[in-house]
Order: structure tokens, then C-alpha cells, then sequence
């Protein structure tokens, strides 16, 4: 039985590890825009600490993966930074322009994505086993940036929402 289950990890261990990676490269670059998209604000300044900071994570995750032995599938992250183009394309409410409803949605896509990272980081370590087989990766310090980004950009998403919606109620 023992054979079997690491005869899964193997296989699919590496799968989510790609998926995963692909996922991070898409929260970089929609922080990146975000970031590109309001500068010179105390957003654009959180912005800029936050893409740091999950620009920092890309590398750890592909530091993970290269210790692993787990090569980067490109045709996903290409796919994603595709998606990521492609979602601009989508209406905003205004023919041209940046729009509250486009700060808001990237807002809450990229504090969606730090949510996932958080997780991500506790699968590995407790799930996957990751904390004993690789000590140098200090996962609780992945957990706690991925708490205090997201605190950071909460009262942003906040105030964005209630910019883009005002305080219209729908019945």
C-alpha cells in the first residue's frame, strides 16, 4: 500500500506543483498591473510591496520545485499570462480607461490569489510533507507574508468595492 500512495505523490505531486507555479506567475503579473495601474497612490505603494513580495514567492516556489526535481510545464504559464491579457479585454463599464469596477476586480482577483498562496504554502508543509523534507524552506514566514499582504490590501479592496458600487443595494 505504502508503494502505491508514493507511486501517486510521485505522479501527482509534480502536477500540482506546476499548476500551482502557473497560478503564482498569474497573481505576479496581475500584481504588476495593479501596481502599474495606480501609481503615485498609497494603493499603487502597497501594490509595489505586495508584487515584491509575490514576485519573491515565484522564486521560492521555483526553488521548491528545482530541489524537487520538478521542471516548469511553460505551456501552462504561458497559458496563464495569455488568461491574464485576455481578462483585460473585458468591458469595464467605460469604452476606454481604468475604471472603478477595474481596480475593485483586480483587487479581489489579487487577494484571491494571495488567499490560494497561503493555502498552497500550508498544503506543503502539512499535507505534502514538505517541512521535514526541505527544513530550509521556512513555510510558517510563506504563511504569515501571505496574512499580513492580504491585511495590507484588504481596507484597498474595501474602499474600492464600495467605490465601485456605492451604497446602491440590488432588490
Amino acid at each position: 500500500m505504502f508503494d502505491g500512495y508514493a507511486r501517486a505523490v510521485d505522479r501527482l505531486l509534480p502536477i500540482y506543483l506546476k499548476d500551482q507555479l502557473a497560478l503564482g506567475v498569474l497573481w505576479r503579473a496581475l500584481a504588476r498591473r495593479a501596481r502599474r495601474n495606480n501609481p503615485g497612490t498609497p494603493l499603487g505603494a502597497a501594490l509595489a510591496r505586495v508584487a515584491a513580495d509575490i514576485a519573491e514567492d515565484v522564486e521560492t516556489f521555483r526553488r521548491i520545485m528545482r530541489c524537487l526535481g520538478v521542471r516548469p510545464d511553460p505551456v501552462k504559464n504561458l497559458a496563464v499570462i495569455g488568461a491574464e491579457w485576455l481578462g483585460r479585454l473585458k468591458l469595464n463599464g467605460r469604452l476606454t480607461g481604468y475604471s472603478p469596477l477595474s481596480r475593485f476586480e483586480e483587487l479581489e482577483f489579487l487577494t484571491m490569489g494571495i488567499d490560494g498562496k497561503k493555502q498552497l504554502w500550508t498544503t506543503l508543509r502539512d499535507l505534502a510533507g514538505l517541512a521535514s523534507f526541505l527544513p530550509e524552506v521556512d513555510f510558517d514566514h510563506l504563511i504569515d507574508r501571505a496574512q499580513r499582504q492580504r491585511a495590507e490590501l484588504e481596507p484597498f479592496r474595501v474602499s474600492a468595492g464600495r467605490h465601485a458600487f456605492g451604497s446602491a443595494m440590488i432588490t
